[in-house]
């Protein structure tokens, strides 16, 4: 029978009342698989997932096919998000015999886990015909199978090792000049991003591409960043009308999304936009950040302070049918009807026209010159051009809420909550708005009360009051990585007390001394076909990077050798790697924190969090701010606090000159100038 009734994840459950014998993935139904003797299908998706949705309407619901996979195999459905450990080790099988990979993800096993067969998605017949004949060879041949996953499984093992590092030690940040040249080459100096479609945000990327073109004074390479993302904010991947990213765009314009908008997502781009509002005080910036907001608050926010996990691509059209995009896109004479005299004007603004033009007579909002411009080409001052936009948005959202909403994903998942958390501190830094730091504080506080188990470990997913899976190193490299910004605003000692405790935790559980990286699954726990070590950055930075950044920035914290000692080891073993820099983008911002620009900042006295607001609104990714209203034993702070002055300590290489008093003379003194 399926099984996945008994299941939380909205991915499974969606999967619940298929004809096919679903079970989800554990020791029992793996050991069945060997009882049985039997071939394992395994299908990976999210829910969130058009494709996924498609190949289970065309397959998975399908009787015929249901009695082809109930015959010959143990049927195991995989929610990504949930389990990433599954989903990253055969993802690699995929990648190795097919040369790509992507969601859903179809994967044949032995009945003791090794693969031997996979894909993506496949029509029906395709499906069945493979499927059939997998389990005659399977049953006339198993020598072939045999030897075929033997020689797989090696590859999937090559696939973790990193090439030996023959260098002394780790070299000048200067050398990074030449990856970033490299890099620029795929740049789109048109309309930002890569220079080609589909188009991924990938903050982490531009987070370190900012940070770096700042510490080297590169102008082109800010206004590349700028172009990005003013590009990025005018598009149809960033929804003017109700606030949120979708995941990416299908085209080299920013302007036609994947619908789907992921958590994930949102909270990275809520620290770059805010990280480049500090930076350039664009007002477009700061609309992003209280934009995406307001849709993580009416949409994604439950009412303990944690975060839902995505919103899908898909929702009912006019019709009643599922439609990729159908609540986002309009229709001119829809458009015309709403917007009645202002409409000639709208359409100016926002490409009514061939350029936003989707199919089916649906377009999708993109605006492709600012506001300053078109003003002057329609005749009309910006500031009554700027109020119009807003009534325009404002009218369109309210039409948009008598729409079938897409379907919510309500899984609350560590990492990612962990992300948009990190999200809403730095955009409290920016802009000193308390609205981000109460619903950071609170998410912080459903985290460490709610995942965080009482033993030490954390728990991967949370939902209707259960949390359930052990974490994986990811879990803890974003949670401690976002208490760690949440320190930065408040201060509040415990927020980096915390931090340092799961990192304690990943050191003693995760860490693997004969490699010196962190391993993705704790030792002891489940053991997967092959150890998987993840180190290449993706849509979310990889969880070895984040850890070996997290340990960097604690060891300047609590004046601890060995977390030093570790981060710096893990950034040498991977720096031979970096072929492709955008892959490595957290480990260079390591590679740079070694840099002769970076300081760290004590600030001391009564008004200790008044200075701190100010500075931290000051773009100064190179600095780490650490301050105290009271004496503290934390090492940047110890015997620095004296009640009657505001003192302000510059220190590099763990030697601090003399105390500034004044927080404009100490902006001037971190400024690169």
């Amino acid at each position: 029978m399926n099984e996945l009734k008994y299941e939380t994840s909205p991915y499974l459950l969606q999967h619940a009342e298929n004809p096919i014998y679903w079970k989800a993935w554990k020791p029992e139904t793996l050991q069945q698989a060997v009882t049985e003797n039997k071939l394992i299908v395994l299908s990976v998706g999210y829910s969130a997932c058009h494709w996924c949705h498609v190949m289970e309407h065309e397959s998975f619901e399908d009787h015929e096919v249901a009695a082809l996979m109930n015959a010959h195999y143990v049927s195991v459905k995989v929610d990504r998000e949930e389990r990433p450990d599954v989903d990253a080790t055969y993802m690699k099988a995929v990648q190795i015999m097919t040369g790509q990979g992507g969601w859903p993800m179809n994967v044949v096993l032995l009945p003791d886990g090794r693969p031997v067969w996979g894909g993506t998605y496949f029509r029906k017949q395709q499906w069945m015909l493979t499927m059939d004949q997998l389990q005659q060879i399977y049953q006339d041949e198993p020598e072939k199978m045999e030897d075929y996953a033997t020689r797989l499984l090696e590859g999937i093992k090559q696939l973790s090792l990193l090439p030996p590092n023959e260098e002394e030690g780790i070299k000048d940040p200067l050398h990074i000049k030449p990856l970033v040249e490299k890099w620029s080459r795929s740049f789109d100096w048109d309309y930002g991003g890569y220079a080609r479609a589909p188009k991924f945000m990938m903050p982490n990327n531009y987070l370190f591409l900012q940070r770096y073109g700042y510490q080297t004074q590169s102008k082109d390479l800010l206004d590349f960043l700028d172009l990005t993302l003013t590009r990025m904010a005018w598009g149809g991947l960033f929804d003017t009308v109700g606030g949120g990213f979708s995941r990416y765009s299908v085209d080299m314009h920013w302007h036609v999304p994947h619908f789907e908008k992921m958590l994930y997502d949102n909270g990275q781009l809520m620290s770059l936009y805010a990280e480049a509002y500090k930076r350039t005080k664009n007002p477009l910036y700061k609309e992003v950040i209280d934009k995406t907001h307001f849709f993580i608050k009416t949409e994604l926010t439950t009412s303990e302070g944690a975060f839902y996990s995505a919103w899908d691509a898909d929702s009912l059209n006019n019709a009643g049918h599922k439609e990729e995009g159908a609540f986002y896109t309009w229709e001119k004479e829809e458009l015309k009807s709403i917007l009645g005299d202002d409409f000639p004007l709208f359409e100016k603004v926002f490409n009514i026209n061939e350029f936003g033009f989707w199919e089916k007579n649906q377009y999708v909002l993109i605006q492709t010159e600012p506001l300053e411009a078109l003003s002057v080409t329609l005749d009309i001052s910006e500031d009554v051009l700027r109020q119009k936009k807003e009534q325009w948005e404002q009218l369109l959202y309210k039409e948009r809420e008598k729409r079938h909403k897409p379907g919510l994903d309500d899984k609350v998942l560590a990492s990612w909550n962990a992300l948009m958390l990190k999200g809403y501190a730095d955009a409290y830094k920016a802009t000193g708005d308390k609205v981000y730091l109460n619903t950071a504080i609170k998410n912080a506080t459903l985290i460490t009360s709610r995942l965080w188990h009482e033993n030490g470990h954390l728990w991967r997913t949370y939902k209707n009051g259960e949390a359930r899976i052990h974490a994986f190193l990811e879990d803890y490299a974003h949670t401690a990585n976002a208490l760690i910004s949440l320190y930065q605003c408040t201060f509040d000692e415990q927020w980096l007390n915390q931090a340092c405790q799961l990192v304690n935790y990943a050191l003693e559980h995760f860490f693997d001394e004969n490699r010196q990286l962190f391993l993705f699954n704790p030792r002891g726990q489940e053991t997967l076909i092959a150890a998987h070590y993840e180190t290449e950055d993706n849509v979310i930075p990889a969880a070895n990077s984040v850890m070996a950044n997290v340990l960097y920035i604690l060891s300047l914290y609590y004046d601890n050798a060995y977390y030093e000692k570790v981060a710096l080891q893990m950034l040498y073993n991977v720096l031979p790697g970096i072929d492709y820099p955008s892959a490595f983008s957290n480990w260079l911002n390591l590679w740079l924190s070694l840099s002769a620009d970076n300081k760290e900042l004590a600030i001391c006295g009564p008004d200790a969090h008044e200075n701190v607001q100010e500075i931290n609104r000051v773009y100064a990714p190179h600095v780490l701010i650490a301050a105290t209203e009271k004496p503290s034993g934390l090492p940047l702070l110890k015997n620095r606090f004296v009640n009657t002055q505001n003192l302000f300590y510059v220190c590099q290489n763990k030697t601090c000159g003399l105390p500034f008093t004044k927080a404009d003379e100490t902006i001037n003194a971190i400024t690169i100038k």
